[in-house]
Formats: C-alpha cells, structure tokens, sequence
C-alpha cells in the first residue's frame, strides 16, 4: 500500500510539472526575454523552485507550518521576477503587478496568523509524515501559483503593451469587488471564531448569511477581474493562460475548497436543525440575500 501511495505520489508531481510546462510554454509565445530565456517560463519554474526549496527543512520538520505562507511569498517572487526582468512596465502591467502583491501579502499574511493560532492544519493529517505525498502537496502549490498568476504573469512579461481602455477598467472593478468580499468574509469570519459566545457554533451572519462560502467566491471574482484585464493584450497561445480563473473556480468548488470544508461541517453539525436550515436557505457559492425562515 505506502509503495503503491508513493508511485501515485510520483505520477502526481510529474502530471503537475508537465502542466506547468505546458502553461510556461504557451505563456511565453512571443514574450519578453532575459539573457535569451523567457521571462514568463523561468517565473514558472521559479514557482515551482520556492515551494521545493521550502519543502526540505518542512519536511525534516514534519510541519506544514510555512505551506501558506510560502504560498503567498511564491506569488510575490514570481511578480517581483517578471516586473524585474520583463520590459518597462505600462499602466496594466503595473496594475496586474500590484493587484497581485496586495492579494498575495494579505493572503499569506492572514492564513499564516490563523495557523499559528491553531497550531495545525488538518489538510495535512496523514501527509506531512510521508515524504513523497509531502512532496507532491508543494509541488501541487507551485502549480497552483503559476496557473493563478498566469493572466498577470502574461500581463507582465506577454510583450504587449496597450492603453487600458474600458475592458481594463472593467477587469480592475471586477478585481477590486472580488477582493473587498474577500477581505470582509475572513474579517467577519475571524471575529466570530474569536468571540468566546461563538464556540462551536458555525458562522452564518455578515456575508455569511448570503453564501456558505463567500470567501471563495471573491476569490473566484478576482481571479476573473484579473483575466478581464489580461484579454486585450494575449495574442495567440498567450490566450492558454486564461486558464487561471477557470483553474481557481474547479479548485475550489470541486477539490480543496467548498468539498472539503462542507465534508467537515456536515460531520460537525449535521443533523442539527439550525444547521439544516441554514444549509438548506443559503446558496453553496454565489452570494444571493437570505430567505426569509
């Protein structure tokens, strides 16, 4: 069984790898060069390279401590790289570098205060004691980096610069309302969790009331925002990219996101009639205003 769990381990990194190969290939057609490589594939190699280069002492560790963390600093490193060695920047690639610094440091920021708060993370229960399944959950996050930044990352170092015109700032409100209902669903969340009147209870006030997962679906929000604002400048195979909110969407809905924190909630509270209402009137995703019970 563990041999048969290592080789799937191994199979895991290389499919991720092969993907973000692919993703690095296609991103850089016809983009900006450094020293004769491309900047958009060594900024992908570079997300993978972090994550890895983490993974060693976490692992000898056995903590998952540093996993968001890395996360978000992954994210700022590939930016900083491509606005460094891609060509000078215009108004949309100097947007698209900053919306993906401010999500990135509030992000990691705040998913490392939680953990430290809670001492674990129980994603990783059964996986930071096995190497290779260790391994391949930073390898899955290098992935994750490189396929999310993959519009901005196109922005930055795609080669083409144009004004940003309406679809930009189209792309930009979109960006700025997915990121404020992101910022208010984790404020609300967390000052409900610290309220000693709330122990073991779940969390159905604020956004809360108007979606089950109200976080995810700004973040979904802003991923779109963000590709909104890449359209006007990907030319041919630079469009793969684009890839970034659909990726975000399948990643939260249907892998680690609402499945897994819905199995959780429906072992804590289910069955409980407060809870099976608030279940049964409150949309999944999309935010939508509460019924009236």
């Amino acid at each position: 069984m563990a041999e048969r769990s290592t080789s799937q381990s191994v199979i895991g990194c290389v499919i991720a790898v092969a993907i973000g190969a692919a993703v690095a290939l296609a991103g850089s057609a016809g983009g900006d060069q450094w020293n004769g490589l491309p900047v958009f594939a060594l900024c992908g190699a570079l997300a993978f390279a972090v994550n890895w280069l983490v993974f060693v002492p976490s692992s000898l560790a056995k903590t998952e401590h540093y996993y968001d963390l890395t996360g978000g600093l992954t994210y700022i490193t590939v930016t900083v790289v491509a606005v460094l060695l891609a060509a000078p920047l215009d108004l949309r690639s100097t947007l698209a570098a900053g919306m993906v610094l401010i999500w990135a440091l509030r992000l990691s920021t705040f998913l490392f205060i939680r953990i430290s708060g809670d001492g674990s993370d129980s994603r990783f229960d059964g996986v930071r004691d096995r190497p290779m399944r260790f391994f391949l959950a930073w390898t899955l996050q290098g992935l994750w980096v490189l396929l999310t930044a993959a519009t901005a990352l196109a922005i930055i170092a795609g080669g083409q610069r144009e004004p940003l015109g309406l679809v930009g700032y189209v792309g930009l409100g979109i960006w700025a309302v997915g990121m404020l209902i992101e910022i208010i669903s984790d404020q609300q969340k967390s000052r409900f969790r610290k309220d000693p009147a709330n122990k073991g209870r779940f969390i159905n006030v604020g956004l809360w009331a108007w979606s089950r997962h109200p976080n995810y679906f700004g973040e979904i929000v802003l991923w779109v925002g963000m590709a909104v604002l890449a359209v006007p400048v990907l030319k041919g195979w630079q469009s793969a990219t684009l890839i970034s909110p659909v990726f975000v969407t399948l990643l939260l809905t249907k892998v680690s996101g609402v499945p897994l924190l819905e199995a959780k909630a429906d072992e804590r509270w289910g069955g409980q009639e407060d809870y099976e209402t608030y279940k049964a009137n409150t949309p999944v995703l999309v935010p939508r205003p509460p019924k009236k019970v």
